[in-house]
């Protein structure tokens, strides 16, 4: 008994930090929660993402009320791309059943391997135009929509309190962004990360939002994402009660910690972070996957 409440203790702590770091980069607690319940814990990773599956929609019900608030979120753009992710969902949900357990982690860290440049690049373009974009007035338009975007009205604004300025921002290459939404969608179900890697890559780099409009939005939508496929981890019996219960409340708390930094901190920062927590995990879960350092 007492080595179980020590389990749920460090497993409530680690839920925490993946609390505040899934709702401060938009990808769900599951990129936390997976590396450190099957990595450090040694529980079996169906059973870690069968939790971090419960932890996606902890903080997307943690965080996307706040972010909505703050009008962060682009409301119309999560509707719209939620199609694609849920149908990916109940894909990757059925793909999950005949995938070997090393599989998934060699998997889960070219994901993360893959979204890496992008961000660095963009991180290094943004510090540069940093000057400039603090000599431009205010409710400046970062990029315009295109046909595709303008008919639906997915372009947005929103206020920066790091950058002291409102924002007014358009969205590109939709179809595109759809496509890779289905992938997030897949991943979100295979991997238990929420498929936010995937959302805020797409929004970020593929459609041209800024980062804190695609993390906002990307808690928002990663909820439904996760419920699409969480009856079906439940009913093979891959949700634990004794693990997903303190990772919910961990996640939760933790993400109200999150959003309260996200709206204190530089575009550019953000990026950063997401980028290091990214290099982090995935160099992790590909040792575990081919079996290197035990």
């Amino acid at each position: 008994m007492p080595h179980i409440v020590v389990l749920v203790i460090i497993i409530l702590l680690a839920s925490v930090v993946a609390g505040v770091v899934g709702s401060l980069l938009g990808l769900g607690g599951g990129v936390v929660v997976v590396p450190a319940l099957s990595l450090f814990l040694h529980i079996p990773i169906q059973l870690a993402i069968g939790a971090s599956i419960i932890s996606v929609i902890a903080t997307s019900s943690g965080s996307a009320a706040t972010y909505v608030r703050d009008r962060l979120t682009n409301l119309r753009v999560g509707m719209f791309l939620e199609i694609a992710t849920t149908l990916g969902a109940i894909s990757g949900a059925y793909i999950a059943t005949v995938v070997h357990g090393n599989v998934l982690f060699i998997v889960f860290a070219a994901v993360l391997l893959y979204s890496l440049y992008p961000q660095i690049t963009r991180v290094i373009r943004e510090r540069r135009q940093f000057a400039k974009t603090q000599t431009r007035p205010p409710g400046d338009t970062l990029i315009a929509s295109d046909r595709i975007a303008t008919s639906l009205a997915l372009g947005g604004t929103f206020y920066d309190p790091a950058a002291k300025r409102q924002f007014i921002y358009g969205v590109r290459n939709v179809p595109g962004g759809f496509g890779i939404m289905y992938l997030a969608g897949i991943f979100s179900a295979l991997l238990g990360i929420g498929g936010g890697v995937f959302k805020v890559l797409a929004m970020d780099t593929v459609m041209g939002m800024p980062i804190k409009a695609s993390t906002a939005t990307s808690n928002f939508m990663i909820g439904a994402t996760a419920a699409a496929s969480a009856g079906i981890y439940f009913l093979r019996g891959d949700v634990n009660p004794v693990i997903a219960a303190p990772v919910a409340l961990g996640v939760i708390g933790g993400s109200y910690i999150g959003t309260r930094l996200l709206s204190r901190l530089a575009g550019s920062s953000v990026r950063l972070v997401f980028a290091v927590v990214m290099a982090l995990i995935a160099v992790q879960m590909a040792f575990k996957g081919f079996g290197i350092g035990g």
